[in-house]
């Protein structure tokens, strides 16, 4: 599950345009999942994400991806009565 801050998709491009909801899915989908692990994925994502931008940033941009490695919690869902 990726969280993001505004910052991410309100960043200027060098022509000024907004990095908008549309090109941080494509910046996603063309970011391969590391074998290394989430954070090596959330580096990739964000190197494909300043490279968009330009390298510049004029705003906070926070990216934080959760991996889970537990069960499933269907177990929580269920009412004890």
């Amino acid at each position: 599950m990726l969280f993001f801050t505004d910052g991410v998709i309100e960043e200027r491009g060098p022509q000024g345009q907004e990095f908008h909801e549309s090109r941080l899915i494509e910046a996603i989908e063309r970011t391969e999942p590391s074998s290394s692990g989430v954070i090596q994925t959330v580096r990739r994502l964000a190197a494909v994400l300043e490279a968009a931008r330009g390298g510049v940033s004029s705003d906070d941009a926070t990216l934080f991806l959760i991996q889970w490695h537990g069960r499933t919690a269907d177990h929580l869902a269920e009412l004890d009565i």
